[in-house]
């Protein structure tokens, strides 16, 4: 009989040998060599003309021989796990969908070639079976890594009483078939619909619809990425264990070469070899999703999320009724949220030039709240431990658990997922996945990896509450022109100055806690001198702005005047290192970022000119845009470049306030981004 560790060599070679049969496909698709063999199957026929000649048939043939292969493999795969595990064992199951799976593929391809699926046809039905057939090679490689792990005597999955942690794994798995189908009707789109600037086509009205669908794939494989980033993080936390970790580890490299290679794709306009290899890291990001669901659902790995309230903790009354209500309002830190909110608004209003409409308005905000709770709720539950320990957040529902971690977990994910839909419908997808990297930034970057380790952990981890503006703006026009990213930058270099303000007031209860913040480690001197080496830094970034076009003096006023009172506090508080002093500071840069914001976007709502009244409301919400001028040459210069904008007419007219001529012009989202840079 087979030893276990051959067993285990047959199941790891047939999961290679599928992944190669995979890149083969993706070669016979890619080269339009699908129609190889006609409509016939399972054997070739000669009666046919192939769309590539006689070299079609060969490649179509090979294939065919190759997938044929899988079907015995399956079956000594099937053969070898009845001998090997016991009844009901989870080894078994996983070889019988081995089997089911190879047969359900076979079953894809002979539909593609009987139904005429290859070659050129670039119907939806194509579409449709070609994201079936990825996502059936998904399932399939799952089955094989489920069944090599069995072998390897990982233990048991166990579904029930899994709390989160099956909604978190469902939403990775979800998310990556997604990213699958996307991927497989952009890759469809560049074989039949090949383009020279996709985001170009895609806003045309005449392109065929894969190619206008093209756009969304890079942007659904960012938003994949974070959340399995965000996954894997929460999983190592919920279930402490080694092959958690290792899987996780897996998961997260995957995908960032994953994104690296689909990178390289754009940039190289996709070559066959490299497709091959961009669906090959597909099947193995399942994988890896698949590992680390079979490590955290094991038996007898600790469930954190139900450890019961440590015994030196207040104790938690039920709650209920408005009570209730209340305590899951505190999970999501409405008072740190406000000002985080507030540059989300100002933003939008500075892309803007002026009020959006107020259903937008409102439906931002809430979708941009609902993210930064869902941010707050999270970092409430993994800091249980450490909240228990100081003053001010020992009474925290978590902390007493009167709100169940579980609890707690799943009202932040209900959080960020109708975060996610809300500013998608009210902005767009980009608006969305900005809000998602802060999300993503804060949990992961500096809850998890940098809180407890290093002073650093603010000034890096700082850059999650950079990214609200980038929210505002995007839901505007789309795009991050350098002014918004300026804004980002403004944010992430004013926290240092003012969290460490705070850090001086609490520090005690980090050092209670065992938080490395800077005056606990480097001591207040250094501290205080390090918020003055920010304050220098805040002050140049704060005024940068005003020398890119479209921020006029209102702004620069504004800024000089709120940037001489914040060196005189720092000065203060260098003088005198005290709470009062440590206070003032805080305070005040709080107040201070809210009006350097506000400044902004009435500076940039008060219009320059009567062309920018006329233009901004149409530039901001059309596809086109109509505005009267005395010329051409008067125009804004992002709209006389006709190679960013079209111009689609010019014809002589009157407007209510001044003459000369009407210029109709085309705007794509970036071209409309960069055109309100300039009115």
């Amino acid at each position: 009989m087979m030893s276990r560790a051959g067993f285990q060599k047959v199941a790891v070679f047939a999961l290679v040998y599928n992944i190669l049969v995979v890149g083969w496909g993706v070669f016979l698709r890619a080269g339009n060599y699908g129609d190889g063999c006609g409509d016939h199957w399972p054997l070739c026929g000669d009666n046919n003309t192939p769309l590539m000649g006689t070299l079609a048939r060969w490649i179509e043939g090979s294939h065919r021989i190759s997938t044929a292969l899988c079907g015995p493999l399956a079956l000594l795969l099937v053969y070898l796990a009845f001998r090997h595990f016991p009844r009901g064992d989870y080894g078994r199951k996983a070889a019988i969908g081995v089997l089911g799976m190879t047969l359900f593929e076979g079953a894809i391809g002979a539909f593609l070639v009987k139904f005429k699926l290859v070659a050129q046809n670039d119907s939806v039905n194509r579409a449709a079976i070609m994201a079936v057939h990825c996502v059936s090679t998904f399932v399939l490689v799952g089955f094989l890594v489920t069944l090599i792990l069995a072998a390897k005597g990982w233990r048991r999955p166990q579904f029930r009483s899994q709390g989160p942690v099956i909604p978190i794994l469902g939403m990775g798995v979800a998310g990556i078939v997604l990213l699958g189908i996307s991927g497989a009707v952009s890759a469809l789109a560049h074989q039949l619909h090949k383009v020279d600037n996709v985001l170009e086509a895609a806003m045309r009205g005449d392109s065929h619809w894969m190619v206008r669908l093209q756009p969304l794939h890079p942007l659904i494989a960012v938003s994949v990425t974070l959340y399995i980033f965000l996954a894997v993080g929460l999983i190592n936390h919920l279930r402490p264990d080694p092959n958690v970790k290792k899987a996780g580890d897996w998961l997260m490299l995957s995908f960032a070469l994953q994104i690296l290679i689909g990178s390289l794709n754009i940039v190289m306009d996709a070559p066959i070899v490299m497709q091959m290899l961009h669906l090959a890291m597909a099947d193995l990001n399942f994988i890896a999703i698949t590992a680390l669901g079979v490590a955290a659902l094991a038996e007898g790995v600790e469930r954190v999320e139900i450890r019961p309230a440590p015994v030196e903790a207040p104790l938690g009354a039920p709650l209920q009724g408005r009570t209730l209500v209340n305590a899951y309002v505190a999970l999501t830190k409405p008072r740190v949220i406000s000002l985080l909110l507030f540059t989300t608004l100002t933003a939008m209003v500075a892309a803007q030039r002026g009020f959006p409409p107020v259903w937008q308005f409102l439906a931002i905000a809430i979708g941009g709240y609902m993210s930064a709770g869902a941010a707050n709720a999270i970092n409430m539950v993994i800091d249980r431990d450490i909240d228990l320990t100081m003053k001010r957040t020992a009474s925290r529902p978590t902390v007493t658990q009167s709100i169940p971690s579980q609890h707690a977990l799943a009202f932040a994910m209900v959080l960020a997922i109708g975060s996610f839909a809300i500013l998608w419908a009210a902005g767009n997808l980009l608006t969305a996945v900005m809000a998602l990297s802060g999300l993503v930034f804060y949990v992961v970057v500096y809850t998890l990896l940098l809180k407890r380790r290093t002073w650093h952990n603010i000034v890096i981890g700082g850059a999650a509450g950079a990214f609200p503006p980038l929210v505002g703006w995007a839901a505007i026009t789309n795009d991050l022109p350098p002014l918004a990213l300026y804004l980002f930058a403004i944010i992430f270099v004013w926290t240092p100055v003012h969290f460490w303000a705070l850090a001086l007031m609490l520090k005690d209860d980090y050092a209670a806690a065992g938080i490395p913040m800077l005056p606990v480690v480097k001591g207040d001197r250094t501290t205080v001198n390090q918020i003055g080496m920010y304050t220098l830094l805040t002050v140049v970034v704060t005024m940068l702005p005003f020398l890119m076009p479209g921020v006029g003096v209102i702004y620069l006023v504004a800024a000089g005047l709120l940037n001489v009172l914040l060196v005189m506090k720092a000065i203060g508080l260098w003088k005198q290192i005290d709470r009062p002093h440590a206070s003032s500071l805080f305070h005040y840069s709080m107040l201070y970022l809210a009006l350097l914001f506000l400044a902004l976007a009435i500076d940039r709502s008060v219009p320059a000119s009567d062309i920018h009244r006329n233009l901004s409301a149409e530039v901001t919400s059309g596809s086109s845009a109509s505005l009267y001028a005395d010329s051409v040459s008067s125009l804004p210069s992002e709209l006389r470049h006709e190679g960013q904008m079209p111009v689609i007419s010019v014809r002589s007219g009157q407007s209510p306030s001044i003459g000369g001529i009407e210029v109709t012009v085309a705007l794509s989202p970036i071209a409309r981004s960069r055109a309100l840079e300039q009115l």
